[in-house]
């Protein structure tokens, strides 16, 4: 497998991220995770749609808090066309509390704790903390990369105007 050393940091401290990396304009890798009720979220399920994926490296961090709660907030005035998924590799009883909690209702949330094939394919899988670094992907209804952003720090909140601006050119 591809490994990107320094590819991101942790409070200053490199970090290496296994798999590709993603570009605009690649096919979005496919993907299995699962939902806070347990259930599959397959990447099939959401083909013609304009797809967000949100990856976090848990939901129970100030940052990753933050970035779900934005986007679910953005999420109201979105086309019924777009959806936004967020991945961590939180269990899904950790989802469903932080859901309830925040009122996180427009965002799907999934994990990849049990497959673990999402980190790798989209180059998000952490070697030195086994979480997944944070990222935005905007995937158009072709299924191609539209948007990707690796935040190069994690504790830094990803670029939402860029992530939203992809979503309208993509609608």
């Amino acid at each position: 497998m591809i490994e990107r050393t320094n590819a991101a940091m942790f409070k200053g401290d490199p970090l290496t991220l296994v798999g590709p990396e993603i570009k605009v304009g690649d096919p979005a890798p496919s993907f299995k995770l699962v939902g806070k009720d347990l259930a599959d979220v397959d990447s099939t399920s959401f083909r013609g749609k304009v797809r967000v994926l949100s990856v976090a490296p848990s939901l129970d961090t100030p940052v990753c808090a933050a970035q779900t709660r934005t986007f679910n907030k953005e999420a109201v005035g979105l086309s019924d066309d777009v959806v936004i998924l967020s991945v961590s590799l939180d269990l899904p009883f950790a989802l469903a509390r932080f859901c309830g909690a925040e009122g996180v209702e427009r965002v799907i949330t999934a994990s990849d704790y049990k497959y673990r094939v999402f980190g790798e394919a989209y180059g998000v899988y952490i070697r030195e903390l086994g979480l997944l670094a944070r990222a935005v992907f905007v995937i158009a209804r072709d299924n191609k990369v539209v948007y990707a952003e690796y935040v190069s720090e994690l504790t830094n909140e990803p670029n939402y105007a860029a992530a939203l601006q992809a979503v309208a050119a993509a609608l």
